[in-house]
């Protein structure tokens, strides 16, 4: 106990420099692959699999230890049916009429448009829902704490334990989002964050060939 908190020690592997070397580097490999995806089979994956999916996602760290999101997964076809058609009615609009032209060029190589079949296709989507406030039994509010950056950490855990799980995903973010609070009646304290389609991907399965940024465009040592 400190000051009345329980605490328990923290104990963890210690590697000598050369197998932490090893490590690190395959683990880099084995992320470098892991590639977004937008052709998905309709082959089942067993719950409990997306289960441990989402309990990992969980460990992420988060402001005061709020863990101000929730994982909500979609299996039914006819609520998957009601979220493509209304994701494809905001993608439509931004292509047509909300994009800047820098932005559709940006986007040509991926060759992206508003037709979004992947959500009826994937065996589930998981929406992921930010919370601005905890409510307790009684409807009182309380405060959380860097709610975005906490659910991006457990997004980012989310995708790495779907690569792990031998899954693929999709980060789809249709703007506006609210429409998925109201299809799947969501209290009024959680924000749509991420809508993710989850599952293996089609027997034919392209993406584009595309190259990371080097380690010194995207690091900086003083």
């Amino acid at each position: 106990m400190i000051d009345g908190y329980p605490f328990v020690t923290y104990s963890k592997e210690i590697y000598e420099p050369e197998e932490m070397m090893q490590r690190s580097t395959e683990f880099y490999e084995w992320m470098d692959k892991r590639r977004t995806v937008r052709d998905f089979s309709a082959r089942p994956v067993p719950r409990m699999v997306i289960d441990n999916i989402i309990r990992a996602a969980s460990t992420a760290p988060s402001g005061a230890h709020k863990q101000p999101w929730t994982f909500c997964v979609v299996t039914d076809p006819a609520v998957k049916r009601q979220i493509r058609e209304a994701a494809e009615k905001e993608e439509y609009d931004s292509y047509h009429n909300r994009m800047s032209d820098e932005w559709l060029q940006d986007l040509r190589p991926l060759q992206t448009d508003w037709h979004k079949e992947f959500l009826e296709i994937a065996p589930y989507l998981i929406v992921v829902f930010k919370k601005s406030y905890e409510l307790d039994p009684d409807g009182k509010k309380h405060s959380v704490y860097y709610a975005v950056e906490s659910c991006g950490l457990a997004c980012g855990f989310l995708l790495a334990a779907i690569h792990h799980a031998g899954l693929v995903a999709l980060t789809h973010t249709p703007s506006p989002m609210n429409f998925l609070a109201r299809v799947l009646n969501r209290p009024e304290n959680e924000k749509p964050f991420l809508l993710l389609p989850v599952g293996y991907p089609a027997e034919e399965c392209w993406v584009p060939d595309l190259q990371r940024k080097e380690l010194e465009e995207v690091s900086a040592w003083y």
